[in-house]
């Protein structure tokens, strides 16, 4: 049996490139974001009473991850990268219908448009629905996860003396809480966990309009080393 969906809204994101993004929301909650929604349900009558929700959960479409053959076993990046485990026993991207789910916080409704933080959204994400979050039904206190009990452990974060004042200049420039992002996406370590780079080695990201770069002059620190504005 086949079912064909559309979009009801696309997500316009901080996150520009897949990585760096957090691997589960509210992991940085200064991550922003909105939902553009499509008509019919740009009208007002689609978010009528939305403004009283604290949190929304967001299903929407792995759109850069879409795969003809669905997978069975994947790699989950919790695991390290290099343990297969069962599809269904994971949040990874490669899905057999390509659908995630995520809840964030919900900062604002107007017609046509949700304001969100502590998104783990790509930006162009294609919506699929929008659904409250219900504290009593969605939140289960005996619940349990043996592979991922809490959160991962954050790395420690450093600034060169230059890129800290270009990341509060670029900050003001956006009015966007620029410096809160980089440090809250870094801490969680986005390179491969098999991946011990060197020194020299330097990575980089884009964040809204701007090329964040570091390195790790030690396994278990980032340094940044510049924040500047993509041409």
């Amino acid at each position: 049996m086949q079912h064909s969906v559309s979009a009801v809204g696309i997500v316009r994101s901080c996150f520009k490139e897949k990585f760096a993004i957090p691997r589960q929301p509210h992991l940085a909650p200064a991550a922003r974001g909105v939902v553009e929604l499509i008509p019919p349900f740009d009208q007002g009558d689609a978010v009528a009473g939305l403004e009283q929700v604290s949190h929304i959960w967001i299903l929407f479409l792995f759109h850069q991850a879409l795969e003809d053959k669905p997978r069975l076993k994947v790699r989950p990046p919790r695991l390290g990268g290099n343990k297969s485990m069962g599809v269904f026993a994971t949040r990874a991207t490669h899905r057999p219908n390509g659908i995630g789910q995520s809840v964030v916080r919900l900062e604002g409704v107007e017609p046509g448009r949700l304001r969100l933080s502590g998104i783990d959204l790509l930006d162009g994400t294609p919506v699929l629905d929008i659904k409250p979050y219900v504290p009593y039904a969605d939140s289960v206190g005996d619940a349990r996860n043996q592979m991922a009990s809490e959160a991962p452990p954050s790395i420690a974060v450093q600034w060169h003396d230059n890129a800290l004042p270009q990341a509060r200049a670029h900050a003001l420039r956006l009015s966007e809480p620029l410096v809160e992002l980089i440090e809250q996406c870094l801490a969680q370590d986005p390179r491969p966990a098999y991946q011990v780079p060197s020194p020299e080695r330097v990575y980089g990201v884009k964040f809204w309009d701007v090329q964040v770069r570091w390195h790790y002059p030690q396994a278990d620190l980032i340094r940044i080393l510049e924040v500047v504005r993509e041409r």
